[in-house]
């Protein structure tokens, strides 16, 4: 598990400066705005319901759902291997971020939704073609349950772990490609039966939906 360094700032400092950033970033987006344009892409439903053993359901959102998320294209399933032990994914795609619709991170939605985080980090996964990615490894409690979650960002050609990062890259590319379009994937399992079988089960099954998610979200 990695650790994303970044300068010790003092509570109220780091404060101040996510402020700073955050405001920097609308400010930017909506002042360079220059009609961006709409990338090719296929429905994330192309994703196979059917994984190696894990066999997936759509559970849709209802409508006051959507409209707090503001997704552009989006899928939500329970993947099921037969062995009791059941994965969720959810991947949400926006074609664009410059007019309030934005992606929210877990470690805000999560919280919210009654989950109290446990501890974060990062996992490097190998892929099957010999790259390999790094996203957030994150640990959530409620009541007695405790899940494993992997998270990453995905557009424009990279898989980004860092919420500051990838700002950063959405700013960049707004500038210099006018696009802001991306995707959030979340992956969440039970760690009843032990933390090394959920991290496990959340790495094979983010070896196996990849190469989907490679083709279907926009480079």
């Amino acid at each position: 598990m990695v650790k994303w360094l970044m300068p010790r700032v003092p509570g109220p400092g780091r404060f101040w400066i996510t402020t700073a950033f955050l405001i920097g970033t609308w400010l930017l987006l909506n002042t360079t705005s220059r009609g961006e344009p709409i990338v090719p892409r296929k429905p994330l439903h192309d994703i196979p319901y059917s994984l190696g053993k894990w066999n997936g359901k759509e559970e849709p959102f209802d409508n006051k759902v959507m409209q707090v998320v503001g997704v552009t294209d989006y899928t939500n399933r329970i993947y099921s291997d037969g062995a009791g032990f059941p994965l969720a994914i959810y991947v949400g795609y926006y074609a664009s971020q410059r007019t309030g619709d934005t992606i929210h991170s877990p470690k805000n939605c999560l919280p919210g939704e009654g989950w109290e985080p446990v501890r974060s980090g990062y996992s490097v996964i190998p892929l099957p073609n010999g790259n390999q990615i790094r996203v957030n490894e994150y640990v959530v409690q409620q009541d007695q349950q405790k899940d494993l979650v992997f998270y990453w960002y995905q557009g424009r050609g990279r898989v980004i772990a860092s919420e500051y990062t990838g700002k950063f890259w959405m700013i960049t590319d707004a500038i210099s490609r006018n696009r802001t379009d991306g995707a959030l994937v979340r992956l969440i399992t039970s760690m009843s039966d032990s933390e090394v079988n959920a991290q496990s089960r959340l790495v094979a099954f983010t070896q196996l939906v990849f190469p989907s998610l490679d083709t279907l979200i926009p480079k």
